[in-house]
């Protein structure tokens, strides 16, 4: 049996959809499996034992320049992409994206049954044969994902991610760690950036934060970020303690699923190393202002979420002019959070 997954983005998205693959493997055990995905989320799935295939998207890269000099090559690409794309007659084909540019891949393949959620946007649902009621949009992505294979019979009942890392990006991290001055004491990872600006804390509380973890309770804390954060990040951490560090654009998504594991805690704002770091299991402070906690938060227990309390939260807004919602947040909040959470709640690595 062939099946293809369609989830192409974002990295939080892909990992909400990895507990629907997982049942999807233990259901139909002998099938082969590809994961249609796009090329910033793909680290994640590649060596994940659930998949046995992974067809990458540059879409992005394709629309970037259409029309300059790249074309040809563009052209080439994504011709030999749909190539590989309708290489193989699927039996079934999942889309879990459900939007133009995940519909545009499923019309182009080759298959008996393409299922997804019916009435999604951008009218993706029109390449389904076979439309499954809309899932509440208040309930957590994992559920509506986890929702749409349970109408295949599959049992969903046990929820698990298992990111694809091991002792190899375990080793890379602690040898990083020690570079930077760290001596065994308790970790705690801080993902500051995002691409909406809405969803951004500002510099100098996080600063504060980062002393005052360390003034606190000894704790050794390291900023992540991608090499298009370092500008940003290199704010945060330069009137930060010798015992606070930066690991942006440093590691891969691997690395970081490593990171977060061994962390006794991760604070993040809404973006995908959240996810992550839900999905290996470490307790997360949230920081939530424009989004929906109840839909993206980090999944499973033991985290906290922090929102302010204003009206207009959440707007889904990726542009405001006074971004109350974030500002309103306190470093005092954040980090009576923190440190509600046991020191010892994760295994010393």
């Amino acid at each position: 049996m062939n099946i293809l997954i369609v989830k192409m983005s974002a990295i939080g998205d892909v990992i909400h959809t990895l507990p629907a693959v997982n049942a999807l493997r233990a259901h139909f055990p002998d099938a082969c499996i590809t994961w249609l995905v796009e090329e910033a989320a793909s680290e994640i799935i590649e060596s994940h034992k659930a998949v046995d295939r992974v067809l990458i998207s540059k879409r992005k890269h394709w629309i970037k320049d259409p029309l300059g000099p790249p074309r040809l090559r563009s052209v080439k690409e994504i011709l030999r992409f749909v190539g590989e794309l309708r290489d193989t007659a699927y039996d079934l084909v999942i889309d879990f994206q459900g939007l133009m540019k995940s519909a545009v891949m499923v019309g182009f393949c080759r298959a008996e049954r393409k299922i997804g959620y019916d009435r999604t946007r951008e009218f993706s649902y029109l390449v389904l044969n076979e439309r499954i009621p809309p899932y509440p949009m208040d309930r957590h992505a994992v559920l509506r994902y986890l929702n749409l294979v349970a109408h295949l019979g599959v049992d969903t009942r046990q929820i698990g991610f298992k990111i694809p890392f091991g002792e190899k990006e375990k080793s890379h991290v602690r040898t990083m760690l020690k570079q930077r001055g760290w001596d065994g004491e308790c970790v705690v990872a801080v993902n500051a950036m995002a691409k909406w600006k809405t969803k951004l804390w500002d510099a100098e509380s996080f600063t504060r934060l980062a002393n005052m973890l360390v003034e606190a309770l000894g704790c050794f804390v390291v900023f992540t970020g991608s090499t298009a954060d370092e500008k940003e990040i290199g704010k945060i951490t330069f009137n930060t303690r010798a015992e606070c560090t930066s690991f942006s654009g440093q590691t891969n998504l691997r690395d970081l699923a490593a990171l977060f594991e061994m962390a006794k805690c991760v604070v993040s704002i809404d973006t995908g190393p959240m996810h992550l770091a839900a999905a290996v299991g470490t307790p997360v402070v949230a920081l939530f202002g424009p989004t929906d906690p109840w839909r993206t938060g980090p999944f499973g227990k033991g985290h906290q979420v922090i929102r302010a309390d204003v009206s207009c939260s959440p707007c889904f807004k990726k542009r405001c002019e006074s971004v109350v919602c974030m500002k309103d947040i306190s470093v005092e909040q954040v980090f009576d959070s923190v440190i509600k959470i046991p020191m010892d709640s994760r295994p010393d690595s």
